[in-house]
């Protein structure tokens, strides 16, 4: 555990030397939610209400979707670098260079959630539920983040080139993201198309952070979005150690 945070501590202080790094990650998701919100409530609120309210937690999701990137990119710049091969020469556990960059980025992923509810307060977004929700939450999102970044984690060590990386990401992240309940309720998307919305992980989730911060039936969604979290974390970090040890 203490190799972990070490690891951890390297990968924070990385960001911090190079801020375009961690500037980038947090503008992304603000200048969406500014995007939608300025270009589409007044269209999509005719079914939300308060648009803002129902983008929030969807900008949120998106966000951490787009985690597998970040990850994936880390990883594949530390294994190129021949990094992730002088770790395994250092006397430190095994699965400390995998985990150590797993925390990190379930750190980055906090803040710049509390950055985006920030961005959104400004914008009027306001939170309807109790303490304990708020933070069941906030904890669910933090969870799913993890699980991405372990599919993350396991792109960068399979692909063989950054342009792989890249690729590979953006085949499945974004026909998800827009495939979901992110930024349009399920209801007003085309009948055929709305299967294929409600089977997705990301609009439970989405649909299990909206319960949780504004209201709303929660058991459902947030069920569905735990087994969600479950699966992914469980496949993906068995075949991310899986490939990390036939790196040896």
């Amino acid at each position: 555990m203490v190799h972990a945070l070490v690891l951890t501590h390297r990968h924070l202080l990385h960001l911090i030397r190079i801020p375009g790094l961690a500037l980038w990650s947090t503008a992304q998701p603000i200048l969406f939610l500014l995007l939608f919100d300025f270009m589409f409530s007044g269209v999509i609120s005719r079914d939300t209400g308060d648009y803002i309210d129902f983008l929030v937690p969807g900008v949120v999701v998106q966000f951490l979707a787009l985690t597998v990137f970040t990850t994936a990119v880390g990883v594949h710049a530390d294994l190129c670098a021949g990094i992730v091969d002088r770790f395994r020469s250092l006397p430190i556990a095994r699965s400390a260079v995998l985990s150590g960059r797993i925390l990190s980025d379930a750190i980055r992923c906090a803040v710049n959630i509390v950055v985006l509810l920030a961005a959104g307060a400004l914008l009027g977004f306001r939170f309807s539920t109790g303490v304990v929700p708020i933070v069941g939450a906030f904890l669910l999102a933090i969870a799913f983040g993890v699980a991405l970044a372990w599919a993350g984690a396991w792109i960068g060590l399979t692909a063989r080139s950054p342009e792989a990386v890249q690729s590979v990401g953006s085949i499945w992240v974004v026909p998800l993201t827009f495939l979901s309940s992110v930024f349009v309720p399920t209801r007003t998307v085309p009948g055929w198309l709305q299967t294929v919305v409600k089977v997705n992980p990301l609009t439970d989730v989405a649909d299990a952070l909206r319960a949780l911060t504004l209201g709303g039936p929660t058991t459902g969604p947030v069920l569905a979005s735990l087994a969600w979290t479950t699966g992914v974390l469980v496949t993906f970090s068995a075949l991310a150690v899986r490939r990390y040890r036939r790196l040896e």
